[in-house]
């Protein structure tokens, strides 16, 4: 059996169809039901979390596995397999462990060596240990990889690489500015109480904000977090049903939603509703990434003001009384030459450049210079779409950025609040694809390459000790074979020497089982020691080869010993 992981993340898949692609925590409890039925997989556990969905199982066969998980992904996701294909992943073997370990030490997350993952992976953990979908292989692997990642945060400063995807929402939030600064003072509004939920708001109460509100559709969970917030911090909080979030949102500065809704919970006219009953003014949508001004007091709003004709020349003592000329300027600048002599069109050239021409001197030219001139500034204006000499550039007006009104953060997969919110003036969002642009720049520690190490040494020291247990049941049935060999030449000495007392009789069977232990201790842990180098596989069908043992006696061990770790309970 080897292990096998397909999957998509905010790495190979565009936030749009991993929004479609997120799965509810019913559907995955399906899909791992699923999959430990379907022919190639005999362990399964799911990986979701709001970036990522990644289906592991030990299979038997690669290509048949391959096939078979991406069908199941597809269909419980619901969006199609030709439509998925394209931004699955696949590792095998090694490098789906080298990927685990990767993504346990935060080296795979959209921020670089956020913790919260490490609590994602145990959650993944204790659902497959609960639906008995986890044998040996997966929960060796994914424990390991728990004590890997903590192993990362303990022994090198990756956590100085980046933040929780919480902190590094709120400042992209406060735009530069420190976090706690930005954020004391404001009242929040947290959607949702489970782990994000509770993550950004323990992040908002420590960075000091006047109040937290928590809203969620199970009031108990958020009267929970609220009484751990109140025992925890100085923050005043309280809890409200999901149906009072309009009118808290009219309350607050800032709000952060994570639930896993299906769909919207705030659509971007309720954002627009909240911002005007907290303003008392209209709220406008604006031109996608251009933000516009909240009221008419707070600045004005230059997009409206129209530039002056491109055909007026008001540039001071320009030569070219561009106004003349019949039909203004056009975007090729044919209509700009017509009928302008060389010379004048040399005087407005060499005024543009600073300079001086005498025009006297100009004058003098043919009718055949004055032909070629005017046929070269065509050309010019024709290849560069406009007559550089014109006018000079126009200063670059600044729109001044309008302080929003509202500020959130969705950190939802799929989104919790409309995208069209982006648009409203007065309104700060910043989401999961927001998220994923700014990161992609972010600065990444030195520390990263320690921990890199580290993962490709736990990566060897894991695979090492896979395939030494591969050969433990070949080990075990060798061990089984000989002492039913002792045993019986025993009996058959007792057969032939009935008179032997109990004492001699001890004697001989202790020491006949020595001998074949001192036999068999050399052979066994050598083959253990070769076993587990690369290419070490082969020596289980070699030892059962060499003592001729049955196939159904191995067997018997493996499966033993995978089904008391497939009903081992969380730990």
């Amino acid at each position: 059996m080897s292990l096998l992981v397909v999957g998509l993340s905010h790495r190979s898949a565009p936030v749009s169809v991993l929004e479609r692609a997120a799965l509810g925590a019913d559907a995955q409890i399906k899909l791992l039901q699923d999959t430990v039925a379907a022919e190639p997989a005999t362990e399964a556990a799911v990986l979701a979390t709001c970036n990522r969905i990644e289906l592991y199982a030990d299979v038997d066969k690669f290509h048949a596995g391959v096939a078979e998980l991406s069908t199941l992904l597809a269909q419980h996701s619901g969006v199609g397999l030709d439509e998925l294909t394209p931004y699955l992943y696949v590792h095998y073997e090694d490098r789906a462990v080298h990927h685990l370990f990767s993504v346990a030490c935060g080296l795979d997350s959209m921020v670089v060596g956020e913790g919260q993952i490490l609590g994602q992976i145990k959650d993944s953990l204790a659902k497959a240990q609960e639906l008995h979908s986890a044998g040996r292989l997966l929960n060796d692997l994914f424990q390991q990889a728990l004590r890997v990642g903590k192993r990362a945060h303990s022994e090198t400063g990756i956590d100085r690489a980046g933040q929780s995807l919480v902190t590094f929402g709120l400042e992209q939030l406060a735009e530069g500015t420190d976090v706690t600064a930005w954020a004391r003072g404001k009242k929040a509004l947290v959607i949702g109480a489970g782990s994000m939920s509770s993550l950004a708001a323990a992040t908002l109460a420590r960075a000091g904000v006047a109040e937290i509100v928590i809203a969620n559709r199970t009031q108990d969970r958020a009267e929970r977090l609220v009484e751990i917030l109140t025992d925890g911090t100085d923050v005043p909080a309280r809890s409200v049903p999901m149906e009072s979030v309009p009118v808290e949102l009219t309350r607050a500065d800032v709000a952060v939603s994570c639930t896993g809704a299906t769909g919207l919970v705030l659509a971007a006219e309720e954002v627009a509703a909240a911002v005007e009953g907290r303003t008392g003014q209209p709220v406008a949508f604006t031109e996608a990434g251009t933000p516009a001004p909240r009221t008419a007091a707070d600045s004005t709003d230059v997009r409206q003001t129209p530039l002056p004709p491109t055909s007026v020349g008001t540039d001071e003592n320009c030569p070219l009384d561009v106004a003349a000329v019949q039909g203004g300027f056009s975007v090729l600048g044919e209509a700009a030459v017509a009928g302008m002599d060389a010379a004048t069109l040399e005087q407005h050239a060499a005024w543009a450049a600073g300079s001086a021409v005498d025009r006297r001197e100009a004058a003098r030219r043919s009718p055949e210079a004055d032909a070629e001139l005017i046929t070269a500034l065509a050309a010019t204006a024709a290849t560069v779409g406009r007559i550089p000499e014109r006018r000079r550039p126009e200063p670059v007006i600044e729109v001044p950025r309008p302080t929003p009104a509202l500020s959130l953060l969705d950190l939802a997969m799929p989104r919790d609040i409309d995208a069209a919110a982006h648009r409203l003036s007065g309104v700060r969002l910043v989401d999961i694809e927001s998220l994923a642009e700014a990161s992609a720049d972010a600065p990444m520690a030195a520390d990263v390459d320690q921990v890199r190490r580290i993962v490709s040494d736990e990566v060897a020291a894991f695979g090492a000790a896979l395939r030494a247990a591969h050969i433990t049941p070949t080990v075990v049935a060798l061990r089984a074979m000989a002492a039913d060999v002792v045993a019986n030449e025993i009996a058959r000495l007792e057969g032939r020497l009935p008179g032997l007392d109990d004492k001699h009789r001890g004697e001989i069977t202790q020491t006949v089982r020595r001998v074949v232990d001192k036999l068999l201790h050399a052979p066994t842990v050598r083959v253990k020691q070769l076993a587990a180098e690369p290419g070490g596989a082969g020596y289980a069908d070699a030892l059962r080869t060499l003592f001729d043992l049955d196939q159904e006696t191995v067997a018997s061990v493996s499966r033993a010993e995978d089904s008391t770790e497939k009903n081992r309970g969380p730990r």
